[in-house]
């Protein structure tokens, strides 16, 4: 046979043939084939205005109020990221939940034109527990845990840039890192302690720097710098090799005497911060606002 095609043979299925069968089968199987969107909703305008906040409302027109939600929607996810972590930040994020599905529900409106008002309610808040828990949650907690962290410290909120790495981490730099509870008892009582969490420390010293205290001050690589709070007034120590010498601040409680020198042998325990524990690098400024570092 020449290589032009046959009028007497169908031609040969295609090594991607495969796949549509396959979904033609999973369709069928969970007769998925039985469901018919109505003529004005198509499976690419309910998948994009699922994912894209406000694209509902361009798509069933009119395009300029499509357009000005659209701008909306970019607005509030603006306000979010510039006041993460405030309440007006938590407002606006609520604020683009409701318009994306708001939005989202107008474009299903020739499917919900003949349900009757109980039937639409109930539509729209699981379309909103979908959307928030599906959708607005996880990008949430994707910005939070990869990109940016919101820490309140001392009344304020401190934006932490968790995509620093730590070779860019030098000496005087402050850092955000997660700082391990502490008790220190003496015959029962409290002595030193803080909370298990995320704290803020200025990175006094790196790998292979000797400190020395005195009471005139410390010595990192023989430079001085000042005493901070509980520091020792004697002794040296190496910092091991992949960590960071930060003094720790923490809280006091309690109503017995514990001793300096015990404090201070508690804090210095804590003082030596594994890279394991880096969390991030806080943002001198973010957008216009100097950020008030502890």
């Amino acid at each position: 046979m020449g290589k032009c095609a046959s009028p007497y043979y169908p031609p040969r299925a295609r090594w991607y043939a495969r796949f549509f069968y396959l979904g033609a089968a999973t369709r069928h199987r969970l007769a998925l084939d039985r469901i018919h969107l109505p003529r004005d909703i198509t499976v690419l305008g309910l998948l994009a205005s699922i994912l894209i906040p406000g694209l509902g409302v361009y798509l069933r027109g009119p395009r300029l109020w499509g357009k000005i939600t659209l701008s909306v929607c970019a607005l509030l996810f603006l306000c979010f990221i510039i006041w993460l972590g405030y309440p007006f930040g938590n407002y606006a994020f609520g604020m683009m939940i409701s318009v994306h599905v708001t939005g989202l529900t107008y474009y299903c409106s020739p499917y919900l034109r003949e349900k009757d008002f109980l039937y639409r309610m109930a539509f729209t808040i699981l379309l909103l527990i979908g959307i928030g828990f599906g959708i607005f949650l996880p990008a949430r907690n994707i910005i939070q845990n990869h990109l940016l962290l919101p820490l309140r410290m001392s009344g304020n909120v401190v934006l932490i840039g968790k995509f620093a790495s730590i070779k860019e981490i030098h000496r005087g730099d402050t850092i955000a890192y997660t700082l391990s509870g502490y008790y220190f008892s003496n015959h029962g009582g409290q002595g030193v302690s803080d909370h298990s969490g995320i704290s803020l420390g200025t990175v006094l010293a790196v790998a292979g720097d000797r400190v020395e205290f005195s009471n005139k001050g410390i010595l990192v690589n023989g430079t001085l710098q000042p005493l901070q709070e509980h520091m020792p007034a004697s002794g040296n120590l190496t910092v091991p090799k992949g960590t960071w010498f930060i003094w720790p601040k923490l809280s006091m409680s309690g109503n017995w005497a514990v001793g300096e020198q015990n404090i201070s042998s508690a804090m210095m325990e804590l003082a030596n911060v594994s890279e394991t524990q880096f969390i991030g690098k806080p943002f001198s400024h973010w957008f216009w606002r100097k950020q008030i570092l502890p």
